[in-house]
């Protein structure tokens, strides 16, 4: 099996993106899945082009991309993305798309085939915060999630996609008061184990997971 797995550069006036960083950190064998890595652009559109211009090269099983979400607490595998760009800040070309569709004639929404849940189950398992989310906000995160799974279901009906979510690392939060954060080491061991997860399931778990509001 083969597991392409992008990372952003940083972006939102960070000098580091701890999603990169973990990427670059996977080992190339985990479970029995060959890890292919890559670094994508935070920039609308030229992000998809990259992550397509690697699935033509490597013909991947699966693409998992990996993200920051500054402010949370744990590692946040993604259930849905939906079909909009709005943009509070700009992207890293000065990009800032408002009320867009990420592609004019996809669903209003994707959920990925990923086992997530299952994902979670094991990072907590091990010991690392962790849990579901329902929400790859409206930002690059989630124009590269829902363009991957418009990918799938387009022209890659064989493959699989989703997203995770990483919190800052520590050296992210020096200045900034009362912010969660985790080391690069446990971010890393968390996709790997997210990684393994998805070598070795093909349908998720049935659990409550949900949240009230």
């Amino acid at each position: 099996m083969k597991i392409l797995v992008t990372g952003f550069d940083p972006f939102g006036g960070e000098s580091i993106n701890p999603a990169l960083e973990a990427v670059k950190k996977l080992n190339k064998k985990i479970g029995n899945a060959e890890v292919i890595t890559l670094e994508i652009p935070t920039v609308f559109n030229k992000s998809l082009e990259k992550i397509e211009e690697a699935i033509k090269e490597h013909n991947p099983d699966v693409v998992v991309s990996i993200g920051q979400a500054g402010g949370r607490f744990g590692i946040t595998p993604e259930r849905v993305a939906i079909n909009i760009d709005d943009a509070r800040i700009q992207d890293n070309e000065g990009n800032q798309p408002v009320d867009t569709s990420v592609f004019a004639d996809g669903e209003n929404a994707y959920f990925t085939n990923l086992p997530v849940k299952a994902m979670v189950a094991e990072m907590v398992k091990a010991g690392l915060p962790a849990s579901l989310s329902n929400t790859a906000g409206t930002f690059v995160c989630n124009h590269v999630m829902y363009g991957v799974l418009y990918m799938i279901n387009k022209k890659y009906p064989h493959m699989r996609g989703g997203f995770i979510h990483v919190p800052y690392i520590t050296q992210q939060v020096a200045t900034k008061a009362n912010t969660p954060s985790m080391s690069i080491e446990d971010i890393t061991r968390g996709l790997e184990i997210c990684i393994k997860v998805i070598s070795e399931t093909k349908d998720d778990i049935k659990v409550a997971a949900g949240t009230i509001c």
